[in-house]
């Protein structure tokens, strides 16, 4: 009767563990399939976590696309930008009240706009009055290439630091008239050491070859004496006097342009008056004939610092 006891309970305890041994090798099962699924998965390539990651990323970004959500993202309302601020708005207080005096789309008469360049002025220093002329020209034809020298009668306002390359009786002639460096020694020590402690060099025609091998230091300067510009002739003491009293070359420019400095505020509008009228004499004088269209297309007069003023091309016509 004992025995039949303990075989009956036996039974019993077998019947209770066997599930959790059902459940025990399910756990083992499950445990060799995600061993197996680890075994499967590589360090690299399309196969690896990374990438396995990366492409469930990109489904889901898919996934929101299609159901609207990055349409809605892009349709945020942009932040509103202010329009860009005019030249005249971008100047100082004082630019812009002195600016008030010109009347933009009016064309004024040389002395007027003289006057007026003069008296808008915001510079505290003694400011260049400058004239710009546009002409309807191209400068990559040779006889559209507008290029001159002009005296000022009242001068440029500037103190003009002469040098002069020359034998001794024509260095002679530039001393009495006032040149300030004279001499082919003198010159030539300056150049060597690479000094160009002057604004104007002029020379004679017999001294040009000596200067040859100086035409990559004076050439960029723009101080390399040219026939064209007068700083190349036999007589050294007139040049010299020219240059002292307000002789200017003008060049147009890449566009077509003639910039050139005319004198000083302090001159006054009278003086700034005859400069001017030089310089458009000049200009009109150096017309190409193969010009058939409007020669000059516009005029402007201004300080260094100060506002524009349109002049009536008729005044250079």
């Amino acid at each position: 009767m004992a025995e039949a006891k303990k075989k009956t309970e036996k039974e019993v305890k077998e019947a209770v563990e066997a599930p959790q041994e059902e459940v025990v090798e399910t756990t083992e099962v499950t445990e060799v399939t995600t061993a197996e699924k680890e075994a499967a998965t590589t360090k690299a390539g399309k196969r690896s976590a990374k990438a396995q990651k990366e492409a469930e990323e990109k489904a889901e970004k898919e996934a929101r696309k299609a159901s609207g959500e990055e349409t809605e993202k892009a349709e945020k309302p942009k932040q509103k930008q202010n329009p860009p601020k005019s030249q005249l708005e971008r100047k100082g207080k004082k630019y812009r009240e002195l600016a008030k005096q010109i009347e933009v789309d009016k064309e004024y008469s040389l002395k007027d706009a003289l006057e007026l360049a003069v008296k808008t002025n915001p510079a505290k220093f003694d400011a260049t009055v400058e004239m710009h002329v546009n002409l309807g020209v191209d400068p990559r034809h040779a006889d559209q290439n507008i290029r001159d020298i002009v005296v000022l009668p009242a001068g440029t306002g500037k103190t003009v630091k002469i040098a002069v390359f020359a034998d001794n009786e024509a260095a002679a002639d530039a001393k009495k008239a006032g040149a300030d460096i004279v001499g082919d020694e003198e010159v030539t020590k300056l150049l060597e050491k690479g000094t160009l402690d002057f604004d104007v060099l002029i020379a004679t025609p017999a001294m040009m070859a000596k200067l040859g091998k100086y035409a990559r230091v004076l050439g960029p300067k723009g101080l390399m004496p040219n026939p064209k510009s007068g700083t190349v002739t036999n007589d050294v003491a007139k040049a010299v006097t020219e240059a002292k009293a307000g002789r200017v070359e003008y060049r147009v420019d890449s566009t077509g342009i003639v910039h050139l400095g005319i004198g000083k505020v302090s001159f006054g509008a009278g003086k700034l008056l005859e400069n001017a009228q030089a310089v458009a004499g000049s200009i009109k004088a150096a017309k190409p004939s193969s010009i058939k269209g409007s020669y000059v297309k516009a005029v402007h007069i201004t300080t260094a610092m100060g506002p524009s003023v349109k002049v009536a091309i008729s005044e250079l016509q």
